[in-house]
């Protein structure tokens, strides 16, 4: 399939490896920031081509992994609401809150709906002017432009039973707040080709020179991904500290301007507590005071207690790159996709469910519990 094979050519492939070999003269800990990313180096192997010395860890970078067990508990309080249609993306209906799921509400008769658009939602409050429609706005930047023209489009038709429950997170800060963890072992960054398909690269330059490590925006497919690496490592080899851009295809350094400004003119940055990681300042969108009558927390009033992740889970490792899946004890076990501890373990970006559908029976042979 053009577009797709071109970046799947195994000799292109074993090329970079080889290329990779060729520059590396110590060992480097590189963290890919993107679930998508994550999948795509487990899936075709991608570290298991890389020089023993070249570690590749893992970032925070699956939305529904990092969205707060409170925020999921206040998603299933307004779900079992009567009279709600909650509608979300397939992902999350299976992250565990401390009461369950959003599948278990839809299981004892609530109305919960998969889309695939929020404005799949606007028109369901359009056609149900006697409920209240809900979307669980979840996701990086990439995911805003939308959900901004969303609360435009509700907003624009005078819709008074719609809104949203908004968990969007931004990408910067959770790097940021990586590289000052006293435990941080990321040396170079393989930055998310999506959001910066949306916001460009510009804010990740000073993060570069600050902390002094390469970040380089790179795409999805293996040749993308190795070709990424191959930058990454040739910048730490030469000592130098620099954004590059690996996604030409896809990615200009300002972004896109039109989708950014929708963004700015329904969202104001917000502090945000990530699952596993803790409350980050400035690392989340909200809506901005314009729009608030969009907001579910305000509208319904919900409020969710402080809540931990089951005691053997270990997704705040994982999510910051300071443990692999395959380490934790419950892995495979007591966590599996049908029945998961934690978040990394359910999305399609999760490095958990990434090393169960992938590795689970070459890193760590499962077994009965």
């Amino acid at each position: 399939m053009r577009f797709i094979d071109e970046y799947r050519d195994r000799e292109a492939a074993l090329r970079y490896a080889r290329l990779i070999a060729k520059i590396t003269t110590r060992p480097w800990t590189i963290m890919e920031v993107c679930g998508g990313q994550t999948h795509a180096i487990v899936r075709f192997g991608i570290d298991e081509l890389l020089p023993p010395g070249v570690t590749l860890v893992h970032g925070p970078g699956c939305p529904v992994c990092v969205t707060p067990v409170e925020l999921i508990d206040k998603a299933i309080a307004i779900a079992s609401m009567p009279g709600v249609i909650f509608c979300s993306f397939g992902d999350m209906l299976r992250v565990p809150g401390t009461q369950g799921d959003l599948f278990s509400v839809k299981a004892r008769g609530g109305d919960v709906r998969i889309v695939y658009s929020p404005l799949d939602a606007v028109q369901l409050a359009a056609r149900n002017p006697d409920r209240e429609v809900v979307f669980f706005a979840v996701g990086f930047e990439t995911t805003a432009p939308a959900n901004a023209l969303a609360v435009l489009q509700a907003h624009r038709m005078g819709l008074k039973n719609f809104s949203m429950l908004v968990a969007h997170v931004l990408v910067p800060p959770a790097m940021e707040a990586i590289l000052q963890s006293p435990n941080n072992r990321v040396q170079g960054f393989l930055a998310a080709g999506h959001v910066c398909t949306v916001m460009g690269y510009r804010e990740y330059e000073p993060i570069a020179k600050k902390y002094r490590v390469p970040i380089v925006v790179t795409g999805f497919e293996p040749l993308d991904l190795l070709q990424g690496l191959y930058m990454c490592i040739r910048q730490l080899e030469e000592g130098r500290y620099e954004v590059e851009n690996q996604y030409t295809r896809s990615v200009r350094r300002q972004g896109n301007e039109a989708a950014q400004q929708h963004i700015r003119e329904v969202f104001e940055i917000v502090p945000r507590k990530w699952r596993g990681i803790g409350e980050l300042p400035q690392s989340g969108l909200g809506l901005r005071a314009p729009y608030r009558a969009y907001d579910a927390e305000r509208k319904f009033g919900v409020v969710a207690h402080t809540a931990e992740e089951a005691s053997e889970c270990i997704a705040g490792e994982v999510l910051q790159g300071a443990k692999k899946p395959t380490e934790c004890p419950a892995f495979g076990t007591r966590c599996t996709p049908e029945h998961p501890l934690g978040a990394p373990m359910v999305s399609s970006e999760g490095a958990c469910a990434a090393y169960y559908r992938y590795r689970r029976f070459t890193e760590k042979q499962v077994s009965t519990p």
